[in-house]
């Protein structure tokens, strides 16, 4: 038995897409170099120290003198040798003068001429402290300096951009149909009617 059919066939719709890719490229020149470093200016002002040792009086005290001092010392005790017997003579003489006011004039001074004279002695330390003259100026050092800035005349550089945009082109591959086809059936004034 032949029923009726409908039959029915369809296509779906298929839509194409064409893309262009984007293209972009960056270059980047080197920036423009000029930097300057002008030198620092560095004064440097010295005063040495001074040191000065004057050993002359320790070096007189264990007898170790120059010629010059000897003859200095020699003539300074000879004159005052000489002002002592000057002294000592002039008081023999004013006792000789006064002989007759009943004084032993004569009998003192053979006595004093004859005597060894008494020397103090102490301790003594050679060379006595602070013979060694030490005198110690001390140095300087004034330091000066003056810095410049650097000079810096650098130029950066802009990059070059190359930008080329994509693209999406869409059409229809394939448009949609719908195919509709009637088996077994038959048309007949308003309705259809089944062939048996």
């Amino acid at each position: 038995m032949n029923f009726p059919q409908i039959r029915l066939q369809s296509q779906n719709a298929l839509i194409e897409m064409t893309t262009t890719l984007s293209k972009q490229s960056i270059e980047q020149p080197s920036a423009v170099l000029d930097l300057q470093q002008p030198k620092a200016e560095l004064t440097i002002n010295r005063t040495p120290s001074m040191l000065s040792i004057d050993q002359s009086e320790a070096r007189a005290d264990v007898d170790l003198k120059s010629i010059r001092k000897r003859v200095e010392e020699f003539a300074r005790n000879g004159y005052q040798d000489w002002l002592n017997g000057l002294a000592r003579k002039a008081q023999d003489g004013n006792e000789l003068m006064r002989i007759e006011k009943h004084g032993n004039a004569i009998a003192n001074i053979s006595k004093r001429n004859s005597e060894r004279p008494t020397y103090d002695f102490n301790i003594g330390f050679v060379p006595k402290a602070g013979s060694v003259k030490i005198d110690f100026e001390p140095g300087k050092v004034d330091i000066e300096w003056k810095t410049h800035k650097p000079i810096n005349q650098t130029r950066a550089q802009k990059p070059i951009i190359d930008y080329q945009p994509g693209n999406v082109i869409i059409g229809m591959k394939q448009y949609q149909s719908l195919k509709i086809d009637f088996v077994n059936l038959k048309y007949v004034g308003f309705n259809f009617e089944q062939e048996i």
